[in-house]
């Protein structure tokens, strides 16, 4: 394949380990990505130092040391992981360690056959867009030849784990789980979470697939439900009835959260984005601006009310949550798919620290997580449902027909109610007039269509979700 059809998506490349993804395409590109950097950072770094990382998934260490090697002799001083850990880890070792930024070896969510290469600045985040145009623009150039640099090697979780614990009270999440007040279970879906909790809190807790499976199980370490049933089962079955239960879930490289509690009830980011708003303004004193991406709950704009505290709406991407955490004072940024970050860390999505924040919530208010958000539902008078399904199309020219019927002949009605008003930041979103929505969105990369709905209730949102599939089948016949 060309250099030409190596493109990044929302965050970073990604491609079949052996087809798009082989040592020969990323040794085009890591250099050329590392010059990017380097035009970028140097003035401030005075250095041309680059984090390498990498996470569990096939190969992925591999690719990282022949990765690492390679950047040495373009010149570049290396620092490379001598172990796998949490992308957000890297992303903290690029700005605390002043580099240019880290190049990470993972495939994040995706099945087993993929790796890939995510981009962090020295801010500590991904680099926005117009630096990833930059890298695919420059594909296939010759670097300047320069005297070879360093290579060493350092521990990622070391600094990491040091400050994320210094940004909560662990003695009270440590003391809620000794007096089992509080059972923690953790999902590492086979990825770079794996040990991440225990390390943090320095107690055993109960951690589920904790072993590296290229295969993950035949699914992927996506953080949704149809891959959770044993988690969701371990829950249940746990003989200790006394005190909260709560299973964190994470995705492959642990940038991404969702969680389970005690009755094996799965709740994602739409959920735990209020939930840990109310616990950072309530709890910690914290103020801010709310970042939210366009599929994200309207109970996040309810609680920005709620709060008096301002809030702003992104295109889906944590890396527009991240452009904005640079201008301006955040509390909270999340989206829909379960990447949250902080105003007081790096502008960069972390499930470890929305993991210690939400023990932190239940250890110092002695509620379950279904307890807190039903308080909030109240507190807004907001109800709703949250669902989305995506869809494999057949090929880029069904994608184009459907586009074609959104643009030119856009809905007036959805399952029979009306629609309100229509917002094309990203995608296509339907406001309702019961106050529901219906999101439509295309894969930039792939044959895919993506479909979110909110609504009051989970049969009103399967229903408009089937609705919409039953469109999109339509089109194509």
């Amino acid at each position: 394949m060309s250099a030409n059809a190596i493109k990044f998506g929302t965050d970073g490349w990604r491609g079949v380990i052996g087809a798009e993804f082989t040592f020969e395409r990323l040794l085009m590109v890591a250099p050329i990505a590392a010059a990017v950097l380097a035009d970028a950072y140097t003035a401030k770094t005075g250095n041309r130092t680059i984090i390498v990382g990498f996470d569990r998934r096939f190969m992925a260490e591999t690719f990282a040391k022949r990765m690492a090697v390679t950047l040495q002799q373009d010149g570049f001083d290396v620092i490379l992981s001598d172990t796998y850990a949490p992308t957000p880890a890297f992303s903290w070792a690029a700005y605390s360690l002043n580099a240019l930024g880290a190049l990470v070896i993972t495939a994040s969510h995706n099945p087993g056959d993929y790796l890939g290469l995510k981009v962090k600045g020295n801010f500590g985040g991904s680099v926005p867009p117009e630096m990833t145009q930059q890298i695919e623009a420059r594909l296939g150039e010759t670097l300047p030849p320069m005297a070879p640099g360093t290579l060493t090697t350092f521990d990622p979780w070391t600094s990491y784990c040091q400050e994320l614990r210094g940004k909560v009270d662990l003695a009270s999440i440590q003391q809620a789980i000794a007096a089992r007040k509080l059972t923690v279970f953790a999902d590492a879906m086979h990825g770079a979470a794996s040990t991440g909790l225990e390390r943090l809190l320095g107690t055993p807790i109960i951690e589920l697939n904790s072993n590296a499976d290229p295969l993950f199980d035949g699914g992927a370490p996506e953080p949704l439900p149809k891959y959770l049933s044993q988690l969701m089962r371990t829950i249940r079955s746990h003989k200790d009835e006394s005190g909260v239960r709560v299973g964190l879930v994470f995705d492959g490289d642990c940038d991404r959260i969702a969680a389970v509690d005690g009755s094996g009830e799965f709740f994602s980011s739409q959920i735990l984005i209020p939930i840990l708003t109310e616990h950072l303004v309530k709890r910690r004193g914290f103020t801010g601006e709310i970042i939210k991406t366009v599929s994200t709950s309207n109970l996040v704009p309810r609680m920005a009310k709620l709060y008096n505290l301002p809030i702003y709406e992104t295109p889906i991407g944590y890396k527009y949550i991240a452009d904005r955490m640079l201008d301006t004072s955040v509390l909270i940024g999340g989206e829909e798919s379960g990447g949250i970050g902080y105003g007081n860390h790096i502008p960069e999505r972390d499930a470890l620290l929305s993991a210690l924040y939400l023990l932190e919530a239940i250890a110092q208010s002695n509620l379950a997580l279904s307890d807190l958000y039903g308080q909030l539902q109240t507190q807004t008078d907001y109800h709703f449902k949250y669902d989305r399904v995506d869809i494999h199309l057949k090929n880029m020219d069904e994608r184009l027909r459907l586009m074609a019927q959104l643009e030119n002949q856009p809905f007036t009605k959805i399952a029979n109610i009306e629609v309100r008003d229509r917002n094309l930041a990203d995608g296509y979103k339907f406001n309702l007039v019961d106050d529901s929505w219906l999101l439509i969105r295309f894969s930039g990369t792939e044959p895919v269509l993506r479909l979110y709905c909110e609504a009051q209730t989970l049969d009103r949102v399967h229903q408009t979700l089937a609705w919409a599939q039953d469109w999109a089948k339509s089109i194509d016949t």
